[in-house]
């Protein structure tokens, strides 16, 4: 719209000259309002990131060299230093750059994502919703304490062997769950799958040569697009860098069968930080399917005809550190 391009200041016919903000300019620097443009700042500085190519980025941003160097400069004046390095026209990023880089996409990929209603949250709790075409996705972050109340004693026991074990994957007293479990490694490509359990979820539904022929793949970006996709891996992101855990309910469509079609699915999803024996970081997926699935707001008529989910077959007999 065209007001949000006009900059108002009060106009005195009488002295014909422009009147000062006086409550802006006494505002102490921290306390200044932000730019009016400040998201399309933020788009301009991820993308030269992303690029570290100004052409590439004018391109992509459909912009102009001078629009992004602008955009850039601001970013720098606020923030009281630089963003990037240039050496003959060669973009790179500096300290500062790279260290507010995570905080600028997730504030692109959040208010994307909350203009277009695929965000929201419950007690703090994140909420997730997409269509696309016959595809959906709800996923809603769950209170980690309701695995105490859950009728699975594989999730209860994944994580008290997580507990014991302190997250080292190769540990003895991990082993009895580890099957069940898919093991993801961070790499320049986005999270890739390095192990899928023989009795996970994933090889259960697509079997064991075609999730074998999956390892070493990224995750990729969901078919809600790029900001969506952020968010989804958030999850695995905040798991690695803070070593916690967490549980989701997810209701979306998977391929099935021969003929490829989605097929409406409900699981739980519990995901946990790990180590592997050289020291460096894993994050480990427990999926679990559900009958009773606790999203608020799903549209009930997609949710029918649930496909059944074979359940994992881990009895009370198997458990090591259950209550009994």
């Amino acid at each position: 719209m065209l007001q949000q391009w006009v900059i108002y200041a009060p106009y005195n016919l009488m002295t014909n000259t422009l009147e000062k903000d006086t409550q802006t300019d006494t505002l102490p620097a921290e306390d200044q309002p932000p730019p009016a443009l400040l998201f399309e700042m933020i788009r301009s500085f991820v993308t030269l990131a992303s690029t570290l190519n100004l052409s590439h980025a004018v391109k992509d941003l459909n912009s102009t060299r001078q629009t992004v160097r602008r955009h850039i400069a601001s970013l720098e004046a606020a923030m009281g230093g630089p963003l990037f390095a240039v050496d003959d026209r060669r973009y790179q990023l500096t300290d500062m750059g790279e260290s507010v880089l995570p905080d600028a996409k997730d504030i692109l990929a959040r208010g994307i994502t909350w203009l277009r209603g695929q965000t929201s949250s419950k007690g703090h709790l994140q909420k997730l919703r997409a269509h696309v075409g016959d595809w959906d996705f709800y996923q809603e972050q769950q209170p980690l304490g309701n695995i105490w109340k859950d009728q699975s004693i594989l999730l209860r026991e994944t994580m008290r062997a997580w507990a014991v074990s302190s997250g080292q994957i190769e540990a003895e007293t991990f082993r009895h769950v580890r099957p069940y479990l898919i093991i993801y490694r961070r790499s320049e490509a986005g999270w890739i799958c390095v192990e899928f359990g023989e009795k996970s979820a994933y090889v259960n539904w697509f079997g064991l040569d075609f999730a074998r022929s999956s390892i070493g793949r990224s995750l990729g970006q969901m078919p809600a697009g790029e900001e969506f996709s952020h968010l989804i891996y958030q999850a695995f992101d905040e798991a690695e860098s803070k070593q916690i855990a967490r549980l989701d309910h997810v209701f979306t469509r998977m391929p099935v069968g021969s003929s490829h079609e989605n097929a409406p699915v409900a699981y739980q999803r519990m995901i946990l930080n790990g180590f592997f024996p050289d020291g460096s970081p894993a994050v480990m997926s427990l999926v679990h399917p559900v009958k009773d699935l606790r999203i608020s707001g799903v549209d009930v008529s997609r949710v029918q005809g649930l496909l059944p989910m074979e359940q994992p077959d881990f009895s009370a007999e198997m458990a090591r550190f259950e209550y009994k």
